[in-house]
Protein backbone atom coordinates (compact mmCIF):
# COMPACT_ATOMS: atom_id res chain seq x y z
CA UNK A 1 0.00 0.00 0.00
CA UNK A 2 1.43 3.40 -0.96
CA UNK A 3 1.77 6.27 1.52
CA UNK A 4 -1.00 8.07 -0.34
CA UNK A 5 -3.25 5.05 0.05
CA UNK A 6 -2.40 4.77 3.75
CA UNK A 7 -3.26 8.40 4.33
CA UNK A 8 -6.54 8.01 2.51
CA UNK A 9 -7.42 4.90 4.47
CA UNK A 10 -6.86 6.73 7.73
CA UNK A 11 -9.19 9.62 7.04
CA UNK A 12 -12.11 8.13 5.15
CA UNK A 13 -13.92 6.83 8.18
CA UNK A 14 -13.74 10.26 9.77
CA UNK A 15 -14.08 12.68 6.91
CA UNK A 16 -16.33 11.27 4.21
CA UNK A 17 -17.18 12.26 0.68
CA UNK A 18 -14.88 14.25 -1.55
CA UNK A 19 -16.82 17.42 -0.94
CA UNK A 20 -15.49 20.85 -1.74
CA UNK A 21 -16.57 23.86 0.27
CA UNK A 22 -15.36 27.33 -0.59
CA UNK A 23 -15.93 29.97 2.02
CA UNK A 24 -15.72 33.70 1.47
CA UNK A 25 -13.95 35.55 4.25
CA UNK A 26 -16.04 38.65 3.60
CA UNK A 27 -19.47 37.03 3.20
CA UNK A 28 -22.29 38.32 1.00
CA UNK A 29 -21.94 42.01 0.56
CA UNK A 30 -24.87 43.25 -1.48
CA UNK A 31 -22.47 45.99 -2.50
CA UNK A 32 -20.73 46.05 0.89
CA UNK A 33 -17.84 43.98 2.19
CA UNK A 34 -19.09 43.87 5.79
CA UNK A 35 -19.85 40.41 7.15
CA UNK A 36 -23.38 39.52 8.18
CA UNK A 37 -24.27 39.36 11.84
CA UNK A 38 -23.90 36.04 13.63
CA UNK A 39 -27.06 34.02 13.32
CA UNK A 40 -28.25 36.01 10.32
CA UNK A 41 -28.96 34.71 6.82
CA UNK A 42 -26.36 32.60 5.06
CA UNK A 43 -25.92 32.46 1.28
CA UNK A 44 -24.98 29.20 -0.44
CA UNK A 45 -24.16 28.61 -4.11
CA UNK A 46 -23.99 25.43 -6.20
CA UNK A 47 -24.11 24.13 -9.76
CA UNK A 48 -25.94 20.99 -8.56
CA UNK A 49 -29.52 20.70 -9.72
CA UNK A 50 -32.68 19.55 -7.94
CA UNK A 51 -34.39 16.72 -9.79
CA UNK A 52 -37.35 16.54 -7.40
CA UNK A 53 -38.17 17.76 -3.90
CA UNK A 54 -40.21 14.60 -3.35
CA UNK A 55 -37.87 12.02 -1.73
CA UNK A 56 -39.40 9.24 -3.86
CA UNK A 57 -38.55 11.03 -7.11
CA UNK A 58 -34.82 11.75 -6.91
CA UNK A 59 -31.56 10.05 -6.00
CA UNK A 60 -28.91 12.68 -6.58
CA UNK A 61 -26.67 14.98 -4.62
CA UNK A 62 -28.39 18.24 -5.54
CA UNK A 63 -31.85 17.07 -4.50
CA UNK A 64 -30.59 15.42 -1.31
CA UNK A 65 -28.75 18.56 -0.25
CA UNK A 66 -32.02 20.53 -0.23
CA UNK A 67 -33.93 17.66 1.40
CA UNK A 68 -31.44 17.64 4.27
CA UNK A 69 -32.45 21.17 5.15
CA UNK A 70 -36.23 20.65 5.22
CA UNK A 71 -36.95 16.97 6.06
CA UNK A 72 -36.01 14.77 8.99
CA UNK A 73 -35.09 11.11 9.31
CA UNK A 74 -35.65 8.40 11.88
CA UNK A 75 -31.88 8.12 12.16
CA UNK A 76 -29.26 10.73 11.32
CA UNK A 77 -25.63 11.56 11.99
CA UNK A 78 -24.15 14.27 14.14
CA UNK A 79 -21.97 16.83 12.32
CA UNK A 80 -18.44 15.46 12.26
CA UNK A 81 -19.50 11.83 12.58
CA UNK A 82 -20.77 8.92 10.52
CA UNK A 83 -22.60 6.62 12.91
CA UNK A 84 -26.42 6.85 12.73
CA UNK A 85 -28.15 7.95 15.93
CA UNK A 86 -31.83 8.71 16.65
CA UNK A 87 -33.24 11.86 15.01
CA UNK A 88 -37.05 11.76 14.96
CA UNK A 89 -36.64 8.55 16.93
CA UNK A 90 -36.09 8.33 20.68
CA UNK A 91 -34.65 4.85 20.30
CA UNK A 92 -34.01 2.30 17.55
CA UNK A 93 -32.70 -1.25 17.71
CA UNK A 94 -33.12 -4.84 16.53
CA UNK A 95 -35.80 -6.53 18.62
CA UNK A 96 -35.28 -9.77 16.69
CA UNK A 97 -32.87 -10.69 13.87
CA UNK A 98 -35.46 -9.63 11.27
CA UNK A 99 -37.26 -6.85 13.16
CA UNK A 100 -35.94 -3.33 13.66
CA UNK A 101 -38.09 -1.32 16.07
CA UNK A 102 -38.15 2.47 16.29
CA UNK A 103 -39.80 4.52 19.04
CA UNK A 104 -40.67 8.06 17.92
CA UNK A 105 -40.54 11.25 19.91
CA UNK A 106 -44.01 12.38 20.91
CA UNK A 107 -45.75 15.67 20.16
CA UNK A 108 -44.18 16.20 16.73
CA UNK A 109 -45.95 18.56 14.29
CA UNK A 110 -45.28 19.31 10.64
CA UNK A 111 -44.74 22.96 9.70
CA UNK A 112 -48.34 23.00 8.42
CA UNK A 113 -49.69 21.89 11.82
CA UNK A 114 -50.40 18.26 10.89
CA UNK A 115 -49.44 15.58 13.41
CA UNK A 116 -46.22 13.71 12.64
CA UNK A 117 -46.40 10.17 13.98
CA UNK A 118 -45.92 6.52 13.05
CA UNK A 119 -48.51 6.61 10.27
CA UNK A 120 -46.32 9.14 8.40
CA UNK A 121 -43.30 6.88 8.80
CA UNK A 122 -45.07 3.79 7.46
CA UNK A 123 -46.55 5.84 4.64
CA UNK A 124 -43.13 7.26 3.67
CA UNK A 125 -41.48 3.87 3.23
CA UNK A 126 -44.49 2.12 1.73
CA UNK A 127 -44.80 4.78 -1.00
CA UNK A 128 -41.07 4.57 -1.81
CA UNK A 129 -41.53 0.86 -2.53
CA UNK A 130 -44.84 1.31 -4.36
CA UNK A 131 -43.75 4.20 -6.58
CA UNK A 132 -40.28 2.74 -7.25
CA UNK A 133 -39.48 5.71 -9.47
CA UNK A 134 -36.60 5.03 -11.93
CA UNK A 135 -34.88 8.20 -10.69
CA UNK A 136 -35.64 7.47 -7.03
CA UNK A 137 -33.84 5.64 -4.19
CA UNK A 138 -36.24 2.72 -3.64
CA UNK A 139 -33.44 0.24 -4.47
CA UNK A 140 -32.02 0.94 -1.01
CA UNK A 141 -35.06 -0.82 0.49
CA UNK A 142 -34.39 -4.15 -1.18
CA UNK A 143 -34.21 -5.90 2.20
CA UNK A 144 -37.45 -4.37 3.53
CA UNK A 145 -40.35 -6.81 3.77
CA UNK A 146 -43.01 -4.71 5.55
CA UNK A 147 -43.64 -1.84 7.97
CA UNK A 148 -46.12 -2.00 10.85
CA UNK A 149 -47.25 0.55 13.46
CA UNK A 150 -48.44 -0.99 16.76
CA UNK A 151 -49.17 2.51 18.08
CA UNK A 152 -48.66 6.19 17.23
CA UNK A 153 -45.02 6.25 18.35
CA UNK A 154 -43.87 2.73 17.41
CA UNK A 155 -42.69 1.53 14.01
CA UNK A 156 -41.53 -2.03 13.29
CA UNK A 157 -39.56 -2.77 10.14
CA UNK A 158 -39.64 -6.44 9.14
CA UNK A 159 -36.63 -7.43 7.04
CA UNK A 160 -36.20 -10.22 4.51
CA UNK A 161 -32.63 -11.00 5.56
CA UNK A 162 -31.61 -11.15 9.20
CA UNK A 163 -28.93 -9.04 10.89
CA UNK A 164 -28.77 -6.34 8.22
CA UNK A 165 -25.53 -4.50 9.05
CA UNK A 166 -26.60 -1.35 7.20
CA UNK A 167 -30.27 -0.84 8.06
CA UNK A 168 -29.74 1.99 10.56
CA UNK A 169 -27.64 3.76 7.90
CA UNK A 170 -30.35 3.24 5.30
CA UNK A 171 -32.84 5.02 7.57
CA UNK A 172 -30.54 8.07 7.39
CA UNK A 173 -30.02 7.84 3.62
CA UNK A 174 -31.85 9.41 0.61
CA UNK A 175 -34.64 6.84 0.97
CA UNK A 176 -35.19 7.89 4.59
CA UNK A 177 -36.81 11.38 4.65
CA UNK A 178 -40.21 11.21 6.36
CA UNK A 179 -43.09 12.90 4.49
CA UNK A 180 -46.56 14.10 5.49
CA UNK A 181 -49.15 11.44 4.66
CA UNK A 182 -51.88 14.12 4.51
CA UNK A 183 -50.07 15.91 1.67
CA UNK A 184 -48.17 13.39 -0.44
CA UNK A 185 -50.01 10.91 -2.71
CA UNK A 186 -49.33 7.23 -2.07
CA UNK A 187 -48.75 6.25 -5.68
CA UNK A 188 -47.12 9.14 -7.54
CA UNK A 189 -44.54 11.91 -7.23
CA UNK A 190 -45.81 15.21 -5.85
CA UNK A 191 -44.64 18.29 -7.81
CA UNK A 192 -42.23 20.60 -6.00
CA UNK A 193 -44.55 23.63 -5.97
CA UNK A 194 -47.32 21.64 -4.29
CA UNK A 195 -44.94 20.47 -1.55
CA UNK A 196 -43.86 24.05 -0.90
CA UNK A 197 -47.45 25.33 -0.92
CA UNK A 198 -48.52 22.66 1.58
CA UNK A 199 -45.62 23.51 3.96
CA UNK A 200 -44.97 19.76 4.24
CA UNK A 201 -41.66 20.16 6.07
CA UNK A 202 -40.06 19.08 9.30
CA UNK A 203 -36.40 20.04 9.40
CA UNK A 204 -34.13 22.77 10.65
CA UNK A 205 -35.61 24.94 7.89
CA UNK A 206 -38.78 25.33 5.88
CA UNK A 207 -38.93 26.69 2.33
CA UNK A 208 -40.11 30.30 2.26
CA UNK A 209 -39.90 30.82 -1.53
CA UNK A 210 -38.95 28.48 -4.36
CA UNK A 211 -37.78 28.99 -7.92
CA UNK A 212 -36.55 25.57 -8.96
CA UNK A 213 -32.86 25.48 -9.80
CA UNK A 214 -32.71 29.27 -9.60
CA UNK A 215 -33.17 30.49 -6.03
CA UNK A 216 -34.55 28.95 -2.82
CA UNK A 217 -35.14 30.91 0.38
CA UNK A 218 -35.23 29.07 3.71
CA UNK A 219 -36.24 30.14 7.20
CA UNK A 220 -35.64 28.43 10.51
CA UNK A 221 -38.44 26.13 11.73
CA UNK A 222 -38.99 27.01 15.42
CA UNK A 223 -40.74 23.73 16.31
CA UNK A 224 -37.97 21.44 15.06
CA UNK A 225 -37.05 18.86 17.75
CA UNK A 226 -34.63 16.70 15.79
CA UNK A 227 -31.02 15.68 16.39
CA UNK A 228 -29.44 18.77 14.82
CA UNK A 229 -31.07 21.33 17.12
CA UNK A 230 -31.59 24.99 16.39
CA UNK A 231 -29.79 26.03 13.19
CA UNK A 232 -26.86 28.40 13.44
CA UNK A 233 -28.56 30.72 10.93
CA UNK A 234 -32.10 32.01 11.14
CA UNK A 235 -32.43 32.02 7.33
CA UNK A 236 -30.58 30.84 4.24
CA UNK A 237 -30.62 31.18 0.48
CA UNK A 238 -29.52 28.62 -2.08
CA UNK A 239 -28.55 30.02 -5.47
CA UNK A 240 -28.18 27.65 -8.43
CA UNK A 241 -25.64 28.38 -11.16
CA UNK A 242 -25.61 27.14 -14.72
CA UNK A 243 -21.98 28.18 -15.08
CA UNK A 244 -19.15 27.27 -12.67
CA UNK A 245 -17.45 30.46 -13.85
CA UNK A 246 -20.25 32.58 -12.39
CA UNK A 247 -20.16 30.54 -9.18
CA UNK A 248 -16.44 31.19 -8.87
CA UNK A 249 -16.93 34.91 -9.53
CA UNK A 250 -19.63 35.28 -6.87
CA UNK A 251 -17.56 33.58 -4.18
CA UNK A 252 -14.60 35.83 -5.05
CA UNK A 253 -16.76 38.95 -4.90
CA UNK A 254 -18.18 38.02 -1.50
CA UNK A 255 -21.71 37.43 -2.75
CA UNK A 256 -21.78 33.95 -1.18
CA UNK A 257 -20.81 32.56 2.21
CA UNK A 258 -20.38 28.97 1.03
CA UNK A 259 -20.04 27.33 -2.39
CA UNK A 260 -20.23 23.55 -2.66
CA UNK A 261 -20.06 21.66 -5.99
CA UNK A 262 -18.79 22.07 -8.59
CA UNK A 263 -15.73 23.87 -9.84
CA UNK A 264 -12.93 22.64 -12.07
CA UNK A 265 -9.57 21.65 -10.65
CA UNK A 266 -8.13 24.75 -12.33
CA UNK A 267 -10.69 26.98 -10.61
CA UNK A 268 -9.85 25.42 -7.25
CA UNK A 269 -6.15 26.07 -7.82
CA UNK A 270 -6.93 29.70 -8.62
CA UNK A 271 -9.12 30.14 -5.56
CA UNK A 272 -6.47 28.73 -3.25
CA UNK A 273 -4.35 31.74 -4.21
CA UNK A 274 -7.13 34.20 -3.39
CA UNK A 275 -6.61 35.75 0.06
CA UNK A 276 -10.34 36.41 0.41
CA UNK A 277 -11.28 32.75 0.09
CA UNK A 278 -10.59 29.63 2.17
CA UNK A 279 -10.70 26.25 0.44
CA UNK A 280 -11.70 23.12 2.37
CA UNK A 281 -11.57 19.72 0.69
CA UNK A 282 -12.74 16.55 2.40
CA UNK A 283 -11.43 13.15 1.35
CA UNK A 284 -12.49 10.17 -0.35
CA UNK A 285 -15.97 8.60 -0.86
CA UNK A 286 -17.04 9.99 -4.25
CA UNK A 287 -16.45 7.78 -7.29
CA UNK A 288 -16.79 8.22 -11.05
CA UNK A 289 -17.45 5.37 -13.48
CA UNK A 290 -18.79 4.25 -16.86
CA UNK A 291 -22.03 2.24 -16.99
CA UNK A 292 -22.90 -0.32 -19.68
CA UNK A 293 -26.52 -0.98 -20.61
CA UNK A 294 -26.63 -4.75 -21.09
CA UNK A 295 -29.64 -4.44 -23.41
CA UNK A 296 -28.60 -1.66 -25.77
CA UNK A 297 -24.79 -1.61 -25.90
CA UNK A 298 -23.23 -3.16 -29.03
CA UNK A 299 -24.23 -6.85 -29.12
CA UNK A 300 -26.46 -6.33 -26.06
CA UNK A 301 -29.45 -8.59 -25.51
CA UNK A 302 -31.83 -6.28 -27.42
CA UNK A 303 -29.32 -4.91 -29.93
CA UNK A 304 -29.00 -6.10 -33.55
CA UNK A 305 -26.88 -9.27 -33.72
CA UNK A 306 -27.18 -9.80 -29.99
CA UNK A 307 -24.28 -11.83 -28.61
CA UNK A 308 -23.41 -11.78 -24.87
CA UNK A 309 -19.84 -13.01 -25.49
CA UNK A 310 -19.15 -10.21 -27.96
CA UNK A 311 -20.73 -7.63 -25.66
CA UNK A 312 -18.44 -8.81 -22.86
CA UNK A 313 -15.42 -8.60 -25.18
CA UNK A 314 -16.24 -4.96 -25.95
CA UNK A 315 -16.43 -4.17 -22.23
CA UNK A 316 -13.14 -5.99 -21.66
CA UNK A 317 -11.45 -4.10 -24.49
CA UNK A 318 -12.57 -0.76 -23.05
CA UNK A 319 -11.37 -1.84 -19.59
CA UNK A 320 -7.97 -2.67 -21.08
CA UNK A 321 -7.65 0.74 -22.78
CA UNK A 322 -8.67 3.36 -20.20
CA UNK A 323 -5.77 5.18 -18.54
CA UNK A 324 -7.08 6.30 -15.17
CA UNK A 325 -3.86 7.92 -14.04
CA UNK A 326 -3.79 10.14 -17.13
CA UNK A 327 -7.37 11.27 -16.43
CA UNK A 328 -6.57 11.98 -12.77
CA UNK A 329 -3.43 13.95 -13.64
CA UNK A 330 -4.39 15.76 -16.83
CA UNK A 331 -8.02 16.61 -16.08
CA UNK A 332 -8.27 16.71 -12.29
CA UNK A 333 -4.72 17.66 -11.29
CA UNK A 334 -4.59 15.06 -8.54
CA UNK A 335 -7.91 15.94 -6.88
CA UNK A 336 -9.02 12.43 -7.89
CA UNK A 337 -7.17 9.13 -7.67
CA UNK A 338 -7.40 6.15 -10.05
CA UNK A 339 -10.08 3.68 -8.93
CA UNK A 340 -9.52 0.01 -9.72
CA UNK A 341 -12.57 -1.60 -8.14
CA UNK A 342 -16.15 -0.88 -7.16
CA UNK A 343 -15.43 -0.33 -3.46
CA UNK A 344 -13.02 2.61 -3.10
CA UNK A 345 -9.81 2.54 -1.12
CA UNK A 346 -10.27 3.03 2.60
CA UNK A 347 -13.47 0.98 2.92
CA UNK A 348 -13.71 -2.54 4.29
CA UNK A 349 -12.73 -5.17 1.71
CA UNK A 350 -11.63 -2.75 -1.01
CA UNK A 351 -9.30 -4.37 -3.54
CA UNK A 352 -7.91 -3.61 -7.00
CA UNK A 353 -9.60 -6.28 -9.08
CA UNK A 354 -9.60 -4.22 -12.31
CA UNK A 355 -5.86 -3.59 -12.05
CA UNK A 356 -5.32 -7.35 -11.70
CA UNK A 357 -7.54 -8.33 -14.65
CA UNK A 358 -7.08 -5.53 -17.19
CA UNK A 359 -4.38 -3.37 -18.67
CA UNK A 360 -0.72 -4.19 -18.12
CA UNK A 361 -1.19 -5.29 -14.51
CA UNK A 362 0.20 -2.07 -13.04
CA UNK A 363 -2.71 0.20 -13.85
CA UNK A 364 -1.59 1.28 -17.30
CA UNK A 365 -3.52 0.41 -20.47
CA UNK A 366 -2.72 -2.49 -22.80
CA UNK A 367 -3.69 -2.23 -26.46
CA UNK A 368 -2.50 -5.79 -27.07
CA UNK A 369 -4.90 -7.23 -24.46
CA UNK A 370 -7.74 -5.12 -25.88
CA UNK A 371 -7.05 -6.41 -29.40
CA UNK A 372 -6.96 -9.98 -28.14
CA UNK A 373 -10.30 -9.63 -26.33
CA UNK A 374 -12.00 -8.46 -29.52
CA UNK A 375 -10.19 -10.93 -31.78
CA UNK A 376 -11.02 -13.91 -29.57
CA UNK A 377 -14.70 -12.94 -29.77
CA UNK A 378 -14.56 -12.64 -33.57
CA UNK A 379 -14.94 -8.84 -33.62
CA UNK A 380 -13.12 -6.84 -36.26
CA UNK A 381 -12.56 -3.21 -35.30
CA UNK A 382 -13.02 -0.40 -35.17
CA UNK A 383 -16.22 -0.81 -33.15
CA UNK A 384 -18.61 2.14 -33.23
CA UNK A 385 -19.93 3.06 -29.78
CA UNK A 386 -22.15 5.84 -28.45
CA UNK A 387 -20.79 7.32 -25.22
CA UNK A 388 -22.91 9.77 -23.24
CA UNK A 389 -21.80 12.09 -20.46
CA UNK A 390 -23.32 14.86 -18.34
CA UNK A 391 -21.72 18.34 -18.45
CA UNK A 392 -23.23 19.96 -15.35
CA UNK A 393 -23.98 17.55 -12.50
CA UNK A 394 -20.47 16.11 -12.18
CA UNK A 395 -18.69 19.37 -12.93
CA UNK A 396 -17.67 21.06 -16.14
CA UNK A 397 -14.45 19.00 -16.22
CA UNK A 398 -16.59 16.05 -17.32
CA UNK A 399 -16.23 17.31 -20.88
CA UNK A 400 -12.45 17.09 -20.65
CA UNK A 401 -12.66 13.74 -18.84
CA UNK A 402 -14.75 12.08 -21.52
CA UNK A 403 -12.88 13.74 -24.38
CA UNK A 404 -9.79 12.04 -22.96
CA UNK A 405 -11.60 8.69 -22.62
CA UNK A 406 -12.66 9.02 -26.27
CA UNK A 407 -9.07 9.82 -27.30
CA UNK A 408 -7.72 6.83 -25.37
CA UNK A 409 -10.16 4.43 -27.00
CA UNK A 410 -9.68 5.79 -30.52
CA UNK A 411 -5.89 5.92 -30.25
CA UNK A 412 -5.93 2.12 -30.15
CA UNK A 413 -7.66 1.97 -33.53
CA UNK A 414 -10.20 -0.43 -32.01
CA UNK A 415 -13.06 2.01 -31.41
CA UNK A 416 -14.83 4.91 -33.07
CA UNK A 417 -16.55 6.93 -30.36
CA UNK A 418 -19.62 9.11 -30.85
CA UNK A 419 -19.40 11.35 -27.77
CA UNK A 420 -22.53 13.25 -26.72
CA UNK A 421 -23.75 15.16 -23.65
CA UNK A 422 -27.11 15.92 -22.03
CA UNK A 423 -28.13 18.24 -19.18
CA UNK A 424 -28.73 16.53 -15.82
CA UNK A 425 -32.50 16.86 -15.41
CA UNK A 426 -32.95 15.00 -18.72
CA UNK A 427 -29.89 12.79 -18.29
CA UNK A 428 -30.93 11.23 -14.96
CA UNK A 429 -34.17 9.88 -16.45
CA UNK A 430 -32.95 9.01 -19.96
CA UNK A 431 -29.99 7.02 -18.62
CA UNK A 432 -32.43 4.69 -16.83
CA UNK A 433 -34.78 4.45 -19.81
CA UNK A 434 -32.40 2.58 -22.14
CA UNK A 435 -31.59 5.72 -24.15
CA UNK A 436 -27.82 5.55 -23.56
CA UNK A 437 -25.90 2.33 -24.40
CA UNK A 438 -22.73 3.44 -22.55
CA UNK A 439 -22.73 6.40 -20.20
CA UNK A 440 -21.11 8.33 -17.38
CA UNK A 441 -22.23 8.18 -13.80
CA UNK A 442 -20.79 9.24 -10.47
CA UNK A 443 -21.68 8.31 -6.92
CA UNK A 444 -21.94 10.37 -3.76
CA UNK A 445 -22.34 7.79 -0.98
CA UNK A 446 -25.48 7.59 1.12
CA UNK A 447 -23.47 6.40 4.14
CA UNK A 448 -19.98 5.28 5.07
CA UNK A 449 -20.03 1.54 4.42
CA UNK A 450 -18.72 -0.72 1.65
CA UNK A 451 -22.20 -2.07 1.00
CA UNK A 452 -23.29 1.33 -0.32
CA UNK A 453 -21.05 0.68 -3.34
CA UNK A 454 -22.59 -2.75 -3.93
CA UNK A 455 -26.28 -3.16 -3.05
CA UNK A 456 -27.62 -0.04 -4.83
CA UNK A 457 -25.69 -0.94 -8.00
CA UNK A 458 -25.86 -4.69 -8.45
CA UNK A 459 -28.84 -6.23 -6.66
CA UNK A 460 -32.07 -6.81 -8.58
CA UNK A 461 -34.04 -3.60 -9.24
CA UNK A 462 -30.89 -1.55 -8.74
CA UNK A 463 -30.92 2.18 -9.45
CA UNK A 464 -28.75 1.85 -12.58
CA UNK A 465 -31.53 0.03 -14.46
CA UNK A 466 -28.86 -1.33 -16.83
CA UNK A 467 -30.27 -4.90 -16.95
CA UNK A 468 -27.30 -6.54 -15.25
CA UNK A 469 -28.18 -9.58 -13.12
CA UNK A 470 -25.72 -12.14 -11.76
CA UNK A 471 -27.11 -14.52 -9.08
CA UNK A 472 -23.60 -15.24 -7.75
CA UNK A 473 -22.94 -11.54 -7.22
CA UNK A 474 -26.34 -11.12 -5.54
CA UNK A 475 -25.57 -14.02 -3.21
CA UNK A 476 -22.21 -12.53 -2.23
CA UNK A 477 -23.69 -9.08 -1.63
CA UNK A 478 -26.42 -10.52 0.55
CA UNK A 479 -23.84 -12.55 2.44
CA UNK A 480 -21.71 -9.52 3.32
CA UNK A 481 -24.86 -7.56 4.20
CA UNK A 482 -25.91 -10.04 6.89
CA UNK A 483 -22.56 -11.34 8.17
CA UNK A 484 -21.69 -10.11 11.66
CA UNK A 485 -18.12 -11.47 11.62
CA UNK A 486 -15.92 -8.70 10.21
CA UNK A 487 -13.36 -11.04 8.63
CA UNK A 488 -16.01 -13.11 6.86
CA UNK A 489 -17.77 -9.98 5.73
CA UNK A 490 -14.55 -8.55 4.31
CA UNK A 491 -13.93 -11.77 2.39
CA UNK A 492 -17.41 -11.69 0.85
CA UNK A 493 -16.94 -8.04 -0.19
CA UNK A 494 -13.68 -8.94 -1.96
CA UNK A 495 -15.28 -11.94 -3.68
CA UNK A 496 -18.14 -9.77 -4.90
CA UNK A 497 -15.72 -7.24 -6.39
CA UNK A 498 -13.77 -9.97 -8.16
CA UNK A 499 -16.94 -11.38 -9.71
CA UNK A 500 -18.10 -7.90 -10.74
CA UNK A 501 -14.76 -7.17 -12.39
CA UNK A 502 -15.20 -10.19 -14.64
CA UNK A 503 -18.65 -9.03 -15.79
CA UNK A 504 -17.97 -5.24 -15.98
CA UNK A 505 -21.45 -3.94 -15.34
CA UNK A 506 -19.74 -0.66 -14.56
CA UNK A 507 -16.14 0.40 -15.17
CA UNK A 508 -14.63 2.23 -12.16
CA UNK A 509 -12.50 5.23 -13.13
CA UNK A 510 -11.78 7.67 -10.32
CA UNK A 511 -12.08 8.15 -6.57
CA UNK A 512 -12.21 11.52 -4.85
CA UNK A 513 -8.88 12.21 -3.17
CA UNK A 514 -7.82 13.86 0.06
CA UNK A 515 -6.48 17.26 -0.91
CA UNK A 516 -6.32 19.44 2.22
CA UNK A 517 -8.39 21.17 4.84
CA UNK A 518 -6.87 24.62 4.91
CA UNK A 519 -9.08 26.22 7.52
CA UNK A 520 -12.53 27.70 7.66
CA UNK A 521 -13.51 31.07 6.30
CA UNK A 522 -16.88 30.62 8.03
CA UNK A 523 -16.87 29.08 11.48
CA UNK A 524 -18.08 25.49 11.32
CA UNK A 525 -17.70 24.78 7.60
CA UNK A 526 -15.31 21.93 8.38
CA UNK A 527 -18.21 20.14 10.12
CA UNK A 528 -20.09 19.90 6.83
CA UNK A 529 -17.27 17.86 5.31
CA UNK A 530 -17.84 14.79 7.42
CA UNK A 531 -18.55 11.10 7.06
CA UNK A 532 -22.31 11.62 7.05
CA UNK A 533 -22.03 12.79 3.40
CA UNK A 534 -24.55 15.55 4.15
CA UNK A 535 -24.13 19.27 3.64
CA UNK A 536 -26.20 21.04 6.31
CA UNK A 537 -26.58 24.80 6.15
CA UNK A 538 -27.79 24.78 9.74
CA UNK A 539 -24.32 23.76 10.95
CA UNK A 540 -22.50 26.62 9.22
CA UNK A 541 -22.25 29.68 11.46
CA UNK A 542 -20.93 33.07 10.45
Amino acid sequence: MSMKSKALHGVIALAGVSALALTACTGPSGGSSSPSAAGGPIAYGTTDKVTALDPAGSYDNGSFMLMNQVYSFLMNSKPGGADPVPDLAESASFTSPTEYTVKLKSGLKWANGHTLDSKDVKFSFDRQVKINDPAGPAALLGNLDSVSTPDATTVVFKLKLANDQTFAQILSSPVGPIVDDEVFPADKILPDDEIVKAKAFYGQYTIDSYKKNELVSLKAFPDYKGLLGKPANDAATIKYYASPTNLKLDIQQGNLDVANRSLSATDVDDLKKDSKVKVNVGPGGEIRYITFNFNTMPYGTKAPNADPAKALAIRQAIANLVDRQAIADQVYKGTYLPLYSHVPSGFLGANQSFKDLYGDGSGKPSTDKAKKALSDAGIAGPVAINLQYNPDHYGNSSGDEYALVKAQLEKSGLFKVNLQSTEWVTYTKASRADEYPIFQFGWFPDFSDSDNYLSPFFLENNFLKNHYNNPTVIQLINKQLTTTDKGQRESAIKDAQNALAKDISTLPLLQGAQVAISGTGVNGVDKTLDASFKFRLGTVSK
